[in-house]
């Protein structure tokens, strides 16, 4: 679910995103260079490795299904948010645009294992520019689906924003939970990690900055 709060004009249209546009891990969004054999190769050697019999009727397809899952899970990598970023149109006002919950699934770099959560984004415009809201949520699943650290992740939609928008302040907050956390090592369950970046003016405007972060919190 993305929820929105603008203090510019609304655009619903923009707002109401379509079944294609909140599934952005499909052949039809990325173009694959993903090597699929290579990746069932390595699946099976993995299986033989653990013990198990790769060849057993219930591990068969196991190396084609994890090959077909990587090809998703990891469609980001080497595309750009430009192609969306780009998209924008005029808008008289300088208000905020907030877009909160987008929802995410990521992998860790260190384990190869997801960790899940939402973007919470916030920019002001400026030069009478903005981006259709849907566009931001393809910039955070472009983002996502790499192998990624949150920090980074939450970096790195800062600075697209930045780069392609130019606005006058940006934060950005994503709130996670980790599975290489939860089901591996100290067994956390429960624990999230929520990480903030913000840019322009509102990095170095406590009192805004605190105000956006309440209205992120509020919608």
């Amino acid at each position: 679910m993305i929820r929105t709060s603008c203090c510019a004009n609304d655009r619903t249209d923009d707002v109401a995103l379509s079944a294609d546009e909140t599934t952005l891990g499909g052949k039809t969004d990325f173009a694959s260079s993903v090597d699929l054999p290579r990746i069932e190769s390595a699946v099976r050697e993995i299986l033989i490795a653990i013990g198990e019999d790769p060849d057993r009727p219930g591990l068969l397809d196991t190396p084609r299904r994890v090959a077909s899952a990587y090809e998703e899970l990891f469609g980001g990598i080497g595309v750009s948010p430009a192609t969306h970023l780009a998209r924008q149109f005029e808008q008289d006002g300088e208000d905020p645009v907030i877009v909160t919950d987008i929802a995410f699934t990521s992998m860790c770099e260190h384990h190869l294992l997801p960790f899940s959560g939402v973007a919470h984004i916030a920019y002001q415009p400026q030069h009478g520019r903005v981006v259709g809201l849907s566009k931001l949520a393809r910039t955070v699943e472009i983002l996502a689906r790499r192998p990624q650290q949150q920090e980074r992740l939450t970096r790195q939609i800062r600075l697209e924003i930045e780069k392609h928008l130019d606005p006058a302040g940006v934060l950005v907050m994503v709130e996670a939970t980790h599975s290489c956390m939860q089901i591996r090592g100290v067994k956390a369950r429960g624990a999230s990690m929520k990480t903030r970046s913000a840019g322009g003016r509102w990095e170095r405007d406590n009192a805004t900055r605190r105000e956006i972060q309440a209205m992120m919190a509020r919608t």
